[in-house]
Parts: C-alpha cells; sequence; structure tokens
C-alpha cells in the first residue's frame, strides 16, 4: 500500500504539478480512503521520500553490527546503503530529484531527511570515539563529510539521468574521506593519551652515534613519568 500510495502521488505529481495536487486526489488515484494515506504517510512530503525511514533504520542496523577496528571505513560502507535505496530504482530516484529542485518545499525537507542520516552517523562515531579529547568534534566533521562526498556521488548520477556508474562515483568520492581520516585515526591511536607518555625510538646513520631516543608527551605529563619512560625505554636493551 505503502508503494501504491507513493506511485500514484508521483504520477499526479507529474502530471498535474506538486503544488496542485491534493492528498485527496492522491487517494482517488489510489483507490483508497483518507485515512489510509495518513496511516503510511504524515504529509504529502512525505510521499515524495516513502523509503528512507526504511534505509535509515538497515544503516543504523549496520552500524550496530559492525564493531570493526576502522569507525571511518564503517561509515563509508553505512553510506552505501543509501546508496543501493537510490539504485533499486534508478527511474524512481531520477524522477525525485528533478521534483525536488523544482519545488523549495521539497528541498527544504530532503535537507532534513539528510540530516537524520548524517545524526546516526555522528552517533556512531561519537561512540567509536568516545575515548579522544575530540571524540565528539571528530564524530560530527567525519560524518559530514561522508554525508557531503556520498551526496556529491550520487547527484552527479542523478543528474546523468541515471546513466553514469554511481558505485564509481560515490566510491571516488568517498576515497577522499577514507584517505583523510582514516591514516589521521591510525597516527591519533599511536600517541599517547591525555593521561600517560609515549616513546618513539628511532636508530640514526650508523656512524656509531647510537639510538637517539624521541619522547612524545602531553604537555601537562609529570616530569617523573617521562623520566620514568625515558628509562625503561633504555632498560630495554
Amino acid at each position: 500500500m505503502r508503494e501504491a500510495l507513493a506511485q500514484a502521488a508521483f504520477e499526479l505529481f507529474t502530471e498535474r504539478g506538486y503544488e496542485q495536487t491534493t492528498v485527496d486526489d492522491i487517494v482517488a488515484r489510489a483507490g483508497v480512503g483518507r485515512r489510509s494515506f495518513f496511516r503510511y504517510f504524515p504529509s504529502k512530503e512525505d510521499a515524495v521520500f516513502p523509503d528512507h525511514d526504511r534505509c535509515l533504520d538497515d544503516m543504523t542496523e549496520f552500524l550496530k553490527a559492525n564493531p570493526g577496528e576502522d569507525p571511518v571505513a564503517a561509515v563509508c560502507d553505512a553510506a552505501r546503503i543509501v546508496l543501493r535505496m537510490y539504485t533499486a530504482n534508478p527511474a524512481f530516484s531520477v524522477q525525485r530529484y528533478r521534483l525536488t529542485r523544482e519545488v523549495p518545499g521539497l528541498r527544504t525537507y530532503e535537507l532534513s531527511v539528510v540530516r537524520r542520516y548524517e545524526a546516526a552517523l555522528a552517533g556512531y562515531l561519537r561512540r567509536r570515539f568516545a575515548d579522544r579529547a575530540d571524540g565528539s568534534l571528530r564524530a560530527e566533521v567525519v560524518a559530514a563529510a561522508v554525508v557531503a562526498a556520498h551526496n556529491n556521488g550520487l547527484r552527479s548520477w542523478l543528474r546523468s539521468g541515471g546513466e553514469e556508474d554511481p558505485e564509481a562515483e560515490v566510491d571516488r568520492a568517498l576515497s577522499f574521506v577514507r584517505d583523510v581520516w582514516a591514516d589521521a585515526s591510525r597516527t591519533e591511536r599511536a600517541a599517547p593519551s591525555a593521561s600517560g607518555t609515549g616513546v618513539v625510538r628511532k636508530a640514526v646513520g650508523g656512524d656509531g652515534d647510537g639510538e637517539v631516543i624521541v619522547m612524545v608527551a602531553p604537555r601537562n605529563a609529570p616530569m617523573w613519568r617521562v623520566i620514568q619512560s625515558i628509562e625503561a625505554t633504555l632498560s630495554e636493551n
């Protein structure tokens, strides 16, 4: 019924225009009553985006089941779930894209839908980055970057009328996010925490000068802990 109502709505939007189509028109075309329409859609705008609630649920479940080591890769994979929702029905997706470009109210509504995806990604990342001082900020920035990259590739495909390769476009855009943030995450996991110190040893030269000890420590680390870490490193030899 949900799909039948959405199909009837789009047929009428195409024939008469969005603003000229009422809920009564939609239910008459679908052959059901107004109560049936509002059982599935709170408003006429919701009939334009009938698949996003289910897709958001699928994406959220995917992230819950993904405790992998690379949270940036996980949110990039989650974004591809949204892409597959669009590519499952290319004609409908292209038609909806064109409609949202023509109706300002739908464009505003679409932005609110996008924000829900971004909030879901950020929530997952906040949990994964909970041990970082900048975890909340990092989560918001990475989530926004993933959504922007996904939408850039998706809209390129939609503007082509569904003729281009959507996965290639989205993968190319998401690769920028992975290259920047996945590398940064690995580097910072190797850095010292706010409460401890880290020691990195590097052999230099070959000229008999021996080994250089490079200490990496937070500004507020107590001196006794810095010295203790150096002594522990030297004692390994």
